[in-house]
């Protein structure tokens, strides 16, 4: 994708987005509502076309060459029923994926996907029966079914409960290690740092930070210290007795961090100053910035202070 851009009337959606998904990698695509993550799947999925820049998907553009490209790629739709994922709403989950399944020269065997989704027991139900968690498996298995070499994943874990995570995670690492290119969009912070290899963050259409999530967090100067007090402490006041640089926010009531260069001086000047105010401290601890922490900085929801 390079200097990706689309409108819809007066309305920017993205605007000279560029990356590049690799081949045995999983690249997670990021950002608040509206940023532009579903309309840039899209375009990728021959599904919208792009304003402006250019855009290929194993080398063939995926809006003239879609016949070319539709045995090859998996999509996995964001969650919105079953026009969404091309299923019929009487279908039954076994007829559905034994009906993509037939679209394949090479599917996966159907059988043990419904066993690994844990669908096998509701292979019988139609689609308009099944609970939300699992019509979001059988989305995946339908984009999976093919032996995809590139799979887009839109929000393919929303909804779903723990186990159920797990279990898309450990499918998601397994297509990755078959060499497929995983593009997926989340807004799940530790789906990111557990499976991508490169995290893009988009925020109103633009690009403002790309890389692997170790390196996102290493990008932005300093390391952490965290800490939970009384609400509302007045961090422009701590702010004026911390070495210049340093930046103080409250994320949430009563939860905060300071960034800046953590040593044994700052912990106590933090310490000392929490104390002539009579606010004590709890769950002190020191180390890297977290990828939620550096993506609430870089799309201006991190809070105030």
């Amino acid at each position: 994708m390079s200097n990706l851009a689309k409108r819809y009337g007066t309305t920017v959606a993205v605007t000279d987005v560029s990356f590049r998904a690799e081949a045995g990698a999983v690249t997670a695509v990021l950002g608040p509502n509206g940023a532009g993550k579903t309309t840039s799947i899209d375009c990728c999925c021959g599904l919208r076309r792009p304003d402006a820049g250019r855009l290929r998907v194993l080398g063939l553009d995926p809006a003239r060459d879609a016949e070319a490209l539709r045995e090859r790629v998996g999509v996995m739709p964001q969650a919105g029923g079953s026009s969404a994922s091309g299923v019929y709403p009487a279908v039954r989950t076994a007829e559905a994926l034994a009906l993509f399944a037939a679209q394949y020269a090479e599917p996966l065997p159907a059988a043990a996907l419904l066993d690994r989704l844990d669908l096998a027991r509701v292979a019988n139900r139609p689609w308009r029966r099944l609970s939300g968690g699992e019509q979001q498996r059988l989305s995946l298995a339908l984009a999976v079914i093919g032996r995809p070499q590139v799979v887009f994943l839109d929000e393919p874990t929303a909804g779903l409960d723990v186990a159920a995570r797990h279990v898309t995670w450990q499918l998601i690492a397994d297509l990755r290690a078959a060499g497929v290119a995983v593009v997926l969009t989340t807004h799940a912070m530790d789906e990111a740092e557990q499976l991508a290899d490169q995290v893009v963050i988009l925020d109103a259409g633009r690009i403002v930070a790309a890389g692997s999530p170790t390196e996102l967090s290493g990008a932005t100067a300093g390391a952490v210290l965290r800490f939970d007090s009384a609400p509302g402490l007045p961090l422009a006041d701590l702010l004026g007795t911390l070495p210049p640089g340093t930046t103080a926010t409250e994320p949430s009531p009563g939860r905060y961090q300071i960034v800046g260069r953590i040593d044994p001086h700052l912990v106590a000047a933090v310490t000392a100053w929490c104390a002539a105010r009579g606010a004590m401290l709890a769950r002190l601890q020191t180390g890297a910035r977290s990828l939620e922490e550096v993506y609430l900085d870089l799309t201006g929801k991190g809070g105030s202070g």
